[in-house]
């Protein structure tokens, strides 16, 4: 008898656990995973994006995990976000997450400039001052400041004021990276 019972219970308990499956199945997820660095990457693998996933990034990148930042900036700046096109060239810019690539860097500046961004202007004209990643363009490189000036970044204010110093926005111990390389 004791058998019996126990194998009915067995068989309920099988059916409850078939049963609920099946409703979670039919329903959805019941408890998703919300807030998490697991669920940010699976929505921009899936192709979602946003302001709040792509600024995301950030905080990964400062976590250390270059690799994860790469694969969620590359996906929002394909979206056409102009943040994560920045991002990118600071990762390659400065070797996070793979090897410092100035040419690279300074494409996902132009990118960025194009799109109208103004961190990405004022970016790309400090590469065409430099000649870092591009071929030296002062003068070039002065109008995308003015232009970030403009829209009122900070910054380019700073450096427009200070008759294009570089040394105002890059401080001295970076020297050695923004020298020649010839």
């Amino acid at each position: 008898m004791r058998l019996a019972i126990l194998a009915a219970g067995l068989l309920l308990i099988s059916a409850n656990t078939a049963l609920s499956q099946t409703e979670t199945d039919a329903g959805g997820t019941l408890n998703p995973e919300e807030l998490t660095l697991n669920r940010v990457m699976k929505d921009v693998a899936e192709g979602r994006t946003s302001m709040t996933i792509c600024a995301t990034g950030y905080y990964i990148t400062k976590s250390g995990r270059h690799e994860m930042a790469r694969e969620l900036f590359e996906r929002c700046a394909a979206a056409g976000w102009t943040h994560a096109m920045t991002w990118m060239s600071q990762l390659e810019d400065n070797g996070l997450g793979g090897p410092e690539d100035p040419d690279t860097a300074a494409e996902w500046d132009r990118r960025a400039a194009e799109a109208g961004d103004p961190i990405g202007k004022l970016n790309y004209g400090l590469d065409l001052m430099r000649g870092r990643g591009v071929m030296e363009n002062r003068a070039l490189g002065r109008q995308y400041i003015d232009e970030a000036a403009r829209s009122g970044l900070p910054t380019a204010k700073r450096l427009r004021a200070a008759d294009y110093d570089l040394d105002v926005v890059t401080p001295d111990a970076d020297n050695w990276k923004y020298a020649p390389a010839f």
